[in-house]
């Protein structure tokens, strides 16, 4: 699947701007402050239906404008299009449609047009706290995985339901958390299960692209930790209830799952540089793309980079260029405000399979 034609009016510093894009590599070149991850972001709404920065959605909204309108013309390998719109009107529900007919749910969209975003925020995946960590996973596996996404979502609302039993001032009902705390387990088990599965595929290829980039000079480590590790997820909530209660929330749960991230053994929070932390997260998101491939039959993810080259050494960026450069990749968008980078990997594709875009001040043009 890849993006032949985006319109956006009213997206964040985007005014208006209709693009045609090709299949390969999609160059964007400008100032910092300019509008480049603004653009992609625009590209990330379209198949999450959300901002990857932003969690209110009327903040994408440019300030002087009352709406803002997202559309894609998207084609897969079979030539078949999708047409893909968003409207979003200040204090009114947004609006997505395919094809011209409204989703009943949003979630029915995730996975229709699979997309890994690589993005400087990611060192948060290290430094952040575990929900971090845990969003990184379902991202990935609810693209491939409606009955993750609608599983999580189960929990998530039995989760609510049994924290605001634990806040109440009188003793809750014993039968009420019973329940919460049976689908807890149920919907639990299920996460924990395709998220040890998802760990197990991702991490021979995230070491592949982390030896890759860093010439094998490091060794790097992924170990995926959960409550369910313990015993029946059942027992383990049961089991502490009376100290829920005494705080006030669910302490034991999958809600609680993280990822211990290491170099050479060592937690990559406390020995990691900044260039080893990008690469590091760079390798995780470029194995989350192969993860990805090797699942949807019919179709490679769009690849977002954003900025990816900052805070490397030459020997990295000349790595990362060799891998970017290959055929492995189906569309990719790129920014940087160095030409330089470019040049190189545009002298390793094809001709025909890349377009140079420059934005500045929310205009974006062809060169």
């Amino acid at each position: 699947m890849y993006l032949k034609k985006i319109s956006i009016i009213g997206y964040k510093n985007i005014t208006e701007t209709s693009l045609d894009l090709c299949p390969g590599i999609n160059c964007f070149i400008g100032h910092n402050g300019e509008g480049k991850t603004n653009f992609l972001d625009a590209v990330y709404f379209l198949s999450f239906c959300k901002s990857s920065n932003c969690s209110v959605d009327s903040q994408v909204i440019k300030h002087d404008a009352d709406f803002c309108v997202l559309e894609g013309l998207y084609a897969n390998e079979s030539g078949d299009e999708e047409n893909i719109y968003c409207g979003m009107k200040r204090g009114v529900k947004k609006r997505f449609r395919r094809n011209k007919k409204d989703y009943k749910r949003l979630s029915e969209h995730i996975g229709l047009i699979p997309l890994i975003l690589v993005s400087p925020s990611d060192t948060y995946l290290i430094e952040g706290a575990s929900e971090e960590r845990r969003r990184l996973m379902d991202v990935v596996i609810s693209q491939t995985d409606n009955t993750y996404l609608a599983a999580l979502n189960r929990y998530n609302k039995a989760l609510q339901q049994r924290n605001a039993l634990l806040k109440m001032e009188e003793e809750p009902d014993a039968s009420l958390l019973d329940i919460w705390e049976e689908q807890m387990a149920v919907e639990g088990e299920l996460i924990y299960s395709r998220r040890e599965d998802f760990i197990k595929s991702l991490l021979p290829l995230f070491q592949k692209y982390y030896n890759q980039i860093s010439g094998g000079k490091e060794q790097v480590g992924l170990t995926y930790t959960s409550h369910c590790q313990r015993g029946p997820l059942m027992d383990v909530i049961r089991r502490d209830r009376y100290k829920d209660r005494a705080v006030g929330y669910s302490l034991h749960g999958v809600h609680r799952d993280d990822l211990d991230m290491t170099l050479g053994g060592f937690p990559m929070k406390r020995e990691g540089s900044q260039g080893q932390n990008k690469t590091f997260v760079i390798a995780l998101k470029l194995a989350q793309f192969n993860y990805l491939s090797e699942r949807l039959s019919n179709t490679k993810p769009i690849l977002l980079l954003d900025d990816i080259f900052d805070k490397l050494d030459a020997d990295r960026v000349e790595q990362i260029v060799k891998l970017v450069s290959g055929d492995s990749f189906g569309q990719i968008f790129l920014t940087d405000t160095n030409r330089d980078h470019l040049d190189k990997i545009l002298s390793s594709s094809v001709p025909s399979s890349y377009r140079i875009f420059t934005v500045e001040h929310g205009d974006v043009v062809n060169d």
